[in-house]
């Protein structure tokens, strides 16, 4: 297949970014108004728009995406939506879902390109290629538009599945350590809560989480990858 123009490869990259990741955020503002936190409704942020999102943080948003498209080939980068720490205190397993909720919206999306992969295939537009990369992770028959859409769909597969495996990483900032308000309880929830807000965590937490993903995220992607493909018996190593 006839490869895309690096310009053309950015804008796909971008467009899947600020779609995946406003949705993630969109996803932490709405389910945190229904649980009577509406600090992200009064700045703005509970929509899909992503004017908003892309304002209040310019840097992870545009510069940090841009960046590691033209360094690495590949974007990554960051937004934040605002909370109440009394809220979050008073209610921490609401506050807990609210911060999970980022990564769902992330697994749904990784989902959603999943079945368009699939249905792509059963129309006879797409098929599995014999080696994948972030942005082949499914292959058009034919180049133009067809070519453009197999290359979004795989981003959104791809980009979606870093975004949930890195977020889920329980160390602060991360949305990962929402995890233990579920699985621990009493004192060793009480010792999981002092270690997460550990002023030393909290400073190192995302140079932690860069070391784990780049040793876990390899696995966790072939596995994802041949759960993909069960279904039609294709196997990646």
């Amino acid at each position: 297949m006839e490869s895309l123009q690096p310009l053309q490869l950015c804008i796909i990259w971008y467009i899947v970014f600020v779609f995946s990741v406003v949705l993630h955020e969109f996803a932490h503002a709405y389910v945190g108004y229904l649980f009577g936190d509406h600090t992200a409704t009064r700045h703005g942020l509970n929509t899909l728009n992503p004017v908003p999102h892309i304002q209040r943080s310019p840097i992870g948003m545009v510069i940090v995406p841009l960046l590691s498209f033209v360094s690495g080939g590949w974007m990554i980068g960051w937004a934040s939506t605002p909370y109440d720490p009394y809220w979050a205190q008073a209610y921490p397993k609401q506050a807990a879902l609210k911060t999970l909720a980022g990564p769902a919206a992330n697994l749904i999306l990784m989902l959603i390109a999943g079945i368009l992969i699939h249905i792509g295939i059963s129309a006879g537009i797409f098929y599995p290629p014999a080696s994948i990369t972030f942005t082949r992770v499914v292959e058009a028959t034919s180049n133009g538009p067809l070519a453009g859409l197999a290359v979004l769909v795989s981003i959104l597969f791809t980009l979606n599945l870093i975004l949930l495996i890195f977020n889920l990483i329980p160390v602060p900032p991360l949305d990962g350590t929402a995890i233990g308000e579920f699985i621990f309880q009493g004192e060793m929830l009480y010792k999981y809560r002092l270690l997460m807000s550990h002023p030393s965590l909290r400073v190192f937490g995302i140079f932690i989480a860069w070391m784990v993903m780049s040793r876990i995220f390899g696995p966790i992607h072939t596995l994802a990858l041949n759960a993909l493909y069960f279904v039609r018996g294709i196997h990646y190593g």
